[in-house]
C-alpha cells in the first residue's frame, strides 16, 4: 500500500489525478470501476479537464442505493453519468449502471460482476473510504471472498446518506460489487480526507486485516495508491 499525504483535499486530490491520468491512458487499461459521493467528484473533474482519449473505456458502477428512484439526480448512477461517463465522453453502451429496484438490484450486481469477469476483470478501481471502514456498501463483517450483492447499512452509513439526500431519503440498503472483485483489480485508487475519516483510515493502515474494517484488506493488494490529507492522516504513522 503506497501512501500519498497532501495538506489538504484539494493538494491530495490533484496528485490522485496524476496517478489516475497515467493509469486511464495505459492501453492495457480497459476496465475501469468509479465510486460516487462527495470525495472524488473533484477528481473526475480533473480528469474530464484534460481532455483525454479515453473512449475505449468501459466503465462500471460500485454501488447504488436500494429505493431511491432511478430518476433522481442525486443517485449514484446519475451522479456518475454526469460526471465520469458524460465528462469523459465514454460512449453510453460502455457504461454500466446497477439498477435500484429491490426486486432487480441482485440480479443486476450478479450481472454486473460476471459482465467484468467475462471482460477481463477490472483494470482500475477508484475508491472512497467510509466512515466504518466499508468500501463500497461491504460494510464492517465482509470477507474478502464476499460477492456482489444487496446487504443491510450501518446505522453510520444511513446517516451519511441522509445527509446525502439532504433527508429526503435515508437508504438503509445498498447494492455493491464485492470485495472479491475489488481486491482482484490490477491498480486501486483510494482517497480519504477530514479528520472523521481518521480512524478509519487508522485501521486500514496500521490495523490487523480484518472483517471488523474491509478495507484492510487492502494491505495485501499488491498495487493500492491511497491519497491521504493530514486530517485523515492524523492518527497514523507517516514515513
Amino acid at each position: 500500500m503506497q501512501l500519498s499525504v497532501h495538506h489538504d483535499p484539494a493538494t491530495a486530490t490533484a496528485a490522485a489525478a496524476d496517478r489516475l491520468a497515467a493509469w486511464l491512458v495505459d492501453p492495457a487499461t480497459r476496465n475501469v470501476m468509479v465510486a460516487a459521493g462527495n470525495t472524488p467528484i473533484p477528481l473526475y473533474g480533473l480528469i474530464a479537464g484534460r481532455g483525454l482519449a479515453l473512449h475505449r473505456l468501459r466503465v462500471f458502477m460500485l454501488d447504488e442505493y436500494m429505493g431511491v428512484p432511478a430518476s433522481d439526480p442525486r443517485n449514484c448512477a446519475s451522479l456518475l453519468r454526469r460526471t465520469v461517463a458524460e465528462a469523459w465522453h465514454i460512449p453510453s453502451a460502455n457504461f454500466f449502471t446497477l439498477d435500484p429496484d429491490p426486486a432487480q438490484a441482485r440480479a443486476s450486481v450478479v450481472a454486473h460482476e460476471e459482465r467484468l469477469r467475462s471482460s477481463g476483470g477490472l483494470d482500475v478501481v477508484i475508491l472512497g473510504l467510509g466512515q466504518n471502514g466499508h468500501l463500497g456498501f461491504n460494510e464492517p463483517g465482509s470477507t474478502p471472498d464476499s460477492g456482489a450483492r444487496v446487504l443491510d447499512l450501518e446505522a453510520v452509513s444511513t446517516e451519511a446518506n441522509r445527509k446525502w439526500f439532504d433527508g429526503d431519503y435515508a437508504p438503509n440498503q445498498g447494492v455493491t460489487i464485492g470485495l472479491r472483485t475489488l481486491l482482484a483489480a490490477r491498480r486501486v485508487l483510494l482517497l480519504a480526507f477530514g479528520p472523521h475519516k481518521a480512524d478509519a483510515v487508522r485501521s486500514m493502515i496500521e490495523g490487523t486485516p480484518s472483517p471488523d474494517c474491509p478495507a484492510s484488506f487492502l494491505q495485501r493488494h499488491p498495487d493500492t495508491h491511497v491519497f491521504l490529507d493530514t486530517a485523515a492522516a492524523a492518527r497514523i504513522r507517516v514515513p
